[in-house]
C-alpha cells in the first residue's frame, strides 16, 4: 500500500513523503494548501477562501489565480506518486474539500497533551512534563511560518497563545517537583521574549525564591510592573500582586514540601 503524504504545519508547511519534501510551490499557493489543512476535511466556499488568502480587497484576477493555485497542487499531489492514498482537491459546487490529508505534527501534539494531561491529573508530574516537553520538540518556528494572509495570521497568533500556555504549565510543573534552579534560564529568556506575561513573571519570582534569591524575585516584580505601567497605563493583576505579598511576608507555604519538611 502506497505511503500517504505527511503535512506539517508547527513551523513553515512541509509535506512529506518517505521522510523526504515534496514541492509545493510558490507561498500563495502553500498559503491554499495550509488553509484546506486547516479546515479538516470540512467544505471551504470559494469567497472564504479567497477572503482567507487574500483579505478583504483581492486581485481582480483573483478567480484565476485561485484556479491556478489548485491545479498546482493537485499537479504536486500527483507528482508525489501516492496511488489510492494521495490528498485529492474536490470541489463539492460550493467550495473545495481536501480529502486525504491531515495535518500529522499538530495531530501528534494533540495526542502528546491528553496524554500530559491525563498524567499531571493522575499525580504523575514528571511524566506529564517530559510529555509535553516532546509536544514542545515538534515545533520547528512559527506556526505556517513564513505564509501570508488574514486567516493563517489569525491562526498563527492562537497558536503562539497555545505553545505558551503549554510552556508555562509544564514549567509550572517542573517547579512543583522543585527543579527551580533548573527553570531559572528559561524563565529568564522567556520573561525577556514575552515581557508582559504575568504568568510567566509569576513563575520567574517563584523559582527566585524558591532558589534562595528572595530580592531578586522582588525586582523581578518590580520591573515587571514598572514594564505593565508603561505599556498598559495599569498595575499588575491580583495574582502577580498577590504573590508579590506572599514573598514580602516569606510566606512559608511558598516553600517546596522538601524545605517544610526539613
Amino acid at each position: 500500500m502506497a505511503e500517504g503524504l505527511r503535512f506539517e504545519l508547527l513551523g513553515p508547511l512541509r509535506a512529506l513523503r518517505g521522510g523526504t519534501e515534496i514541492p509545493l510551490g510558490p507561498p500563495r499557493q502553500r498559503a491554499v494548501l495550509a488553509v484546506l489543512l486547516l479546515q479538516e476535511g470540512r467544505p471551504m466556499p470559494y469567497d472564504a477562501l479567497v477572503s482567507a488568502v487574500w483579505g478583504g480587497e483581492p486581485p481582480s484576477h483573483v478567480r484565476n489565480l485561485a484556479q491556478k493555485y489548485i491545479s498546482g497542487l493537485r499537479r504536486a499531489f500527483a507528482a508525489a506518486d501516492g496511488g489510492a492514498s494521495a490528498p485529492e482537491l474536490v470541489w463539492t459546487g460550493s467550495g473545495y474539500r481536501l480529502e486525504n490529508a491531515a495535518i500529522d505534527d499538530l495531530a501528534e501534539r494533540r495526542t502528546l497533551l491528553r496524554a500530559a494531561l491525563a498524567a499531571r491529573e493522575s499525580g504523575d508530574l514528571r511524566r506529564a512534563g517530559a510529555l509535553a516537553k516532546e509536544a514542545e520538540e515538534l515545533w520547528r518556528g512559527e506556526f505556517a511560518e513564513g505564509l501570508t494572509g488574514p486567516y493563517l495570521a489569525g491562526e498563527r497568533r492562537r497558536w503562539a497563545e497555545k505553545r505558551l500556555m503549554v510552556l508555562e504549565t509544564r514549567l509550572e510543573g517542573d517547579l512543583e517537583l522543585g527543579r527551580y534552579h533548573e527553570c531559572l534560564p528559561e524563565l529568564t529568556r522567556q520573561v525577556v521574549e514575552h515581557p508582559l506575561r504575568e504568568r510567566l513573571v509569576g513563575l520567574l519570582m517563584l523559582a527566585l525564591y524558591r532558589s534562595g534569591r528572595p530580592s531578586d524575585a522582588l525586582l523581578a516584580y518590580e520591573e515587571a510592573r514598572g514594564r505593565i505601567a508603561e505599556e498598559m497605563g495599569s498595575e499588575p493583576g491580583p495574582a502577580l500582586r498577590e504573590l508579590h505579598g506572599r514573598i514580602l511576608r516569606q510566606d512559608p507555604s511558598l516553600l517546596p514540601a522538601s524545605a517544610l519538611a526539613s
